[in-house]
């Protein structure tokens, strides 16, 4: 009987998860996201009439409702309910919306659950966070889902295996050193490999990611406009469609503040270039992660021997590789992992 494998990544700034293989002889892996924002209440939110119902779900976490979604902006009050520190692991928020992911599964048990972390914080919580995600969960109105087994990898690891599915290096990369940089919202990760091995003393992470991007762009249309300002998520809009930022109802120019914002993204690899002593020896660099689009132009000058490699869709590589992992070991153990699926509804 085929055994049932899906994948979190619950990032600073999206939680990325996999919905399963779609149907045909592809079998393209699906994934979807929402922001990692978690209102709270102290009655089930969803409750109400059906015509004020949003694309969220309503957790029940020690008495308290977290309502996580892709939809979860209309929760929203004064208050942006994020959670930008180490300690992240250990919030009822974290948790909120990892179950929130599984919500959106659509399944009853998972048996093998796949999960990541920053590359700083792996070994320290690799086992914290494989316990908090196995046993029941409680998805709210009577739902539940059982994870029977869960992995965590460090959040690149599963870039660098999506990268050898999707590059079809599987003959080559176990003779090849890989660095994968993986810039996300709050922090920027590398992960220095030997084949698919992690060499954890050049691999670390920094805290510079694309939420110190968006609030320099904040306090520079701040200092301009003579009152802070604090939309961040239309920020981010702006700079990833090249669409201009409304303020005030006229467009607002954001290309002076871009040498500003640029100094954060040398920043990180400057940071990161302490750690990489040798880089030619490096046969394979892959550029991922939601904040890669920002932070390209800075990793290219630090590596102007190298070809950096970009992905398709570099915001669900570490996810879409976890599910894969997850595959392996399932297929390493003698055990199927189903081929294709399509949750109920």
């Amino acid at each position: 009987m085929s055994k049932v494998v899906r994948a979190i990544d619950v990032g600073f700034g999206q939680t990325k998860f996999t919905l399963g293989r779609g149907e045909g002889s592809a079998a393209e892996l699906r994934c979807a996201s929402f922001p990692s924002l978690a209102y709270t209440s102290m009655k089930d939110p969803g409750a109400g009439s059906a015509g004020d119902r949003r694309k969220t779900v309503a957790l029940p976490i020690g008495g308290t409702y977290y309502e996580v979604g892709p939809e979860v902006q209309l929760a929203a009050d004064n208050y942006r309910a994020t959670q930008l520190h180490d300690q992240y692991l250990g919030t009822p928020e974290y948790l909120a919306l990892a179950r929130g992911a599984m919500s959106f599964m659509k399944l009853d048990a998972i048996d093998l659950l796949v999960v990541g972390l920053p590359v700083s914080m792996f070994q320290a919580r690799r086992a914290q966070l494989e316990r908090l995600m196995t046993g029941s969960h409680d998805l709210g109105r009577g739902r539940s889902v059982t994870v029977r087994r869960a992995v965590a990898l460090a959040q690149p690891q599963g870039a660098l295996v999506f990268y050898t599915a999707a590059c079809h290096k599987g003959r080559t990369i176990g003779q090849e050193q890989s660095l994968v940089i993986d810039p996300g919202s709050r922090t920027f990760d590398w992960l220095f490999s030997r084949g698919m091995r992690l060499v954890l003393k050049v691999s670390n992470s920094v805290n510079r990611g694309m939420s110190d991007i968006l609030k320099t762009v904040a306090q520079e249309i701040g200092s301009d406009i003579g009152r802070p300002y604090h939309d961040l998520p239309a920020i981010d809009a702006a700079l990833r469609t090249g669409k201009p930022l409304l303020i005030y109802q006229r467009p607002y120019d954001l290309t002076p503040i871009l040498p500003t914002v640029r100094t954060v993204a040398r920043a990180a690899v400057s940071s990161m270039m302490e750690w990489i002593t040798e880089d030619y020896s490096i046969q394979n660099i892959i550029l991922v992660g939601g904040g890669a689009f920002m932070f390209k132009d800075a990793v290219r000058a630090a590596f102007p021997n190298h070809v950096v490699q970009s992905l398709r869709d570099p915001m669900y590589a570490n996810v879409k590789g976890f599910q894969i992992a997850g595959e392996n070991l399932l297929t390493q153990a003698g055990e199927a992992p189903e081929a294709a699926d399509v949750p109920a509804t």
